[in-house]
């Protein structure tokens, strides 16, 4: 391994014009067409020698080898002692892991039936409550792909703070609201908080039994028992499917009432197709691989520190957020699988907007700051609109322009007219933003990030940075004290008093 980061660090470092000049077959070679995606990184610094030093990096690291025993339902998270099947969740995986998968979504259809054909009552509105991978990803599937569906209207609410619960059900109607509470152990603090007071909302609003207009979507069902969901009401999902990884099992329930059954099964073969990829594609024609050898390279010798991820189209403005918590809950680590130091640099801060919004905003930096940072643009050739074409024009030229500068730069005497160029950029064109290709893009980002993982020798499955904070909040919450430094105790005695 040593031997293949020392390759990738003596690698050359051309500049992204003389390699354009030096590799005629680069567009042949670094854009992959896939699941109705076109992936296209020729405008990052990958070339012929460096591909070749992290395909040994990838053999040193047996990237074939742990991608085989992710579908195969082997033990990959080995400080939990889980597997983690979402593949699964999409056909892909263990023979009885897919198939409970498939038993699961049955039940998850029958339900979905169930509420269209009237027995919840009327149900007009979607209340769903959850944080983390238990919000994100039906957020994001919700607002890319049921705009204009006419079935539900559906609000996702996360934060503790309960302004953002009283602005999700301003609009509602109790009487016919269904509420959808998302949490893999049925616990968790600020889900449970917002469930009780949307709970004390619907009978306020006069619902003779609001506990009957429930939907759990749990691994731990007999929680949701205790807390009061009837059995029937509870959708199930396995513990070896984790948070940022579960929206294609119960947690995307919402999203499969708020789109269509037919929808939801399109996102899963959609998301099915890129699995396909990524476990037989070679590793030079992998859309996942490339991208993580992309990553690895601008973040270990490169020394970038963050990757910048702007969505040219307003249904996936959801998408850096979502990104943001796969990538970084996944990848923020410190330590290999063994238990010793990384060694080098790990998940790049991720972060980005909505074009054209961020053009005048945050570009200015990307083309003239001083720091080099990796920019993905993601956009779709067919518009999600009925206006005038003209928009839909302007906005993937802007997108691709930008592309474009990012890369040539322009020499000025002026040095404040001066742009270095030499920028790196990936562009990934979607031909629509629909269930199938939407799943596929998801996917794809999951499998990138494993891959980056793998190369890193670190574990993507858990995250027990996200506890220590919880930890203390709660320890502080029951009264135990914790001897705080002197600006935290200061800032609880001004916030919160004596409570």
């Amino acid at each position: 391994m040593d031997e293949a980061w020392a390759r990738i660090e003596r690698a050359e470092a051309a500049p992204l014009a003389q390699l354009f000049a030096a590799e005629p077959d680069r567009l042949q070679r670094l854009v992959v067409e896939q699941a109705g995606i076109r992936f296209d990184f020729a405008k990052t610094h990958l070339h012929r020698g460096l591909l070749a030093a992290f395909e040994q990096l990838a053999a040193a690291q047996d990237l074939a080898g742990a991608r085989e025993a992710l579908f195969s339902g082997a033990i990959v998270n080995p400080t939990e002692g889980r597997a983690a099947e979402h593949s699964a969740e999409r056909g892909q995986g263990a023979p009885d892991s897919v198939e409970r998968a498939k038993a699961l979504h049955a039940r998850m259809r029958a339900l979905v039936d169930a509420i269209e054909g009237g027995a919840f009552g009327p149900v007009r509105h979607i209340l769903h409550i959850g944080i983390g991978g238990s919000a994100l990803g039906p957020d994001f599937l919700i607002d890319a792909l049921a705009r204009g569906s006419g079935r539900y209207e559906a609000a996702v609410v996360s934060n503790v703070d309960a302004a953002a619960l009283e602005e999700a059900v301003s609009g509602f109607d109790p009487q016919t609201t269904l509420l959808a509470i998302a949490s893999k152990t049925f616990t968790t603090v600020e889900t449970m908080l917002n469930a009780r007071s949307a709970i004390a909302w619907m009978s306020e609003g006069g619902v003779a039994d609001p506990y009957g207009r429930i939907v759990a979507l749990t691994a731990s069902p007999e929680r949701a028992i205790a807390f009061g969901v009837d059995e029937t009401r509870i959708l199930p999902f396995p513990e070896s499917v984790g948070g940022r990884y579960s929206l294609w099992s119960a947690i995307g329930f919402p999203a499969a009432l708020a789109l269509g059954w037919d929808a939801y099964e399109s996102l899963l073969e959609g998301a099915a197709a890129m699995d396909r990829h990524f476990r037989y594609a070679p590793l030079a024609e992998n859309a996942p691989v490339l991208a993580a050898f992309a990553d690895r390279y601008y973040a270990n010798v490169r020394r970038c520190e963050t990757r910048a991820v702007f969505a040219y189209d307003e249904r996936l403005r959801l998408l850096p957020a979502y990104l943001q918590q796969l990538e970084m809950e996944s990848n923020g680590k410190s330590v290999k699988l063994d238990g010793s130091p990384a060694g080098r640099a790990t998940a790049p801060i991720t972060w980005g907007g909505v074009g054209t919004d961020a053009q005048h905003a945050v570009f200015q930096l990307l083309h003239q700051g001083t720091h080099l940072v990796p920019v993905e643009f993601v956009a779709a050739i067919e518009p999600g609109h009925s206006y005038e074409e003209e928009h839909h024009r302007q906005l993937l030229i802007n997108c691709f322009a930008q592309g474009a500068a990012l890369m040539a730069g322009k020499s000025s005497g002026d040095p404040h007219r001066n742009y270095a160029g030499d920028r790196p950029s990936t562009t990934i064109l979607l031909d629509r933003v629909d269930p199938a290709t939407l799943g596929a893009l998801i996917a794809f980002y999951e499998h990138r990030t494993f891959a980056n993982a793998v190369l890193l020798g670190i574990n993507p499955f858990d995250q027990f940075g996200v506890e220590l904070g919880k930890q203390i909040a709660k320890a502080t919450d029951a009264g135990e004290d914790l001897g705080f430094d002197p600006s935290t105790q200061a800032l609880i005695a001004r916030a919160l008093g004596d409570s």
